[in-house]
Formats: structure tokens, C-alpha cells, sequence
């Protein structure tokens, strides 16, 4: 797993694992990330469906719970596919932008 903090966001990036494996290790790593704003970068997972976007709806609400923006990157799921609870974008572009949007919105007090 590699983290690449840029300010108040890091992205997480996976190596070759399996998505289970990949979950259990963000979870483990979490403490560490917890005050940032995350996006985790899905795109090295060449198969993924809205149920492997799901296992991450605990985790994300968690963050969310604690003002912090939580962004799925992968083009493999559209975000139609998922509830609204998850956030899902189809590049680290989009995902930077919409961290930027909430936190205006956090600031806004909206």
C-alpha cells in the first residue's frame, strides 16, 4: 500500500493484492490517515463490480462521520451503481475537486 500525502489529502494506492487483503490493510493503516482527506486509487483492479465498491461503505462513513472526505477512484463502477453514502469518481482529477467542494461546503458550515 502506498500513501501520497498532498496537504490535508492522501491518496492511497495498491499494490498487486487482492481487494479483501487491500481493505484489511487500509483499515490497519487508518490511524495513520485519519485526519486527512483520502482518496483511494482503485485503477490496478481490472475487475471490480458496485458490490467490491460496497465493502468500503463502513469505512467510508466512518471518515465522513468525522468531517473528512472519503473518494473512490476506479472507471470500472459508475457512481449510479453505488448509494450516495460512497463517493465514486472516474479519475484522481475529479476526486481532488470534489474533496475541494466539501471542504468549501465544511467551511460554508452547509
Amino acid at each position: 500500500m502506498v500513501f501520497d500525502k498532498d496537504g490535508t489529502t492522501t491518496i492511497v494506492d495498491q499494490e498487486n493484492i487482492s481487494l479483501a487483503k487491500f481493505l484489511e490493510n487500509l483499515n490497519n493503516a487508518y490511524e495513520k490517515i485519519k485526519n486527512d482527506n483520502i482518496i483511494v486509487n482503485l485503477f490496478s483492479f481490472t475487475a471490480l463490480t458496485s458490490s467490491d465498491v460496497l465493502e468500503f461503505l463502513d469505512l467510508s462513513n466512518t471518515h465522513r462521520g468525522s468531517n473528512k472526505s472519503f473518494v473512490l477512484v476506479t472507471n470500472k463502477v459508475s457512481y449510479d451503481d453505488v448509494p450516495e453514502e460512497i463517493c465514486v469518481v472516474p479519475t484522481i482529477k475529479e476526486a481532488r475537486d470534489i474533496i475541494e467542494m466539501e471542504e468549501i461546503e465544511r467551511d460554508l458550515g452547509i
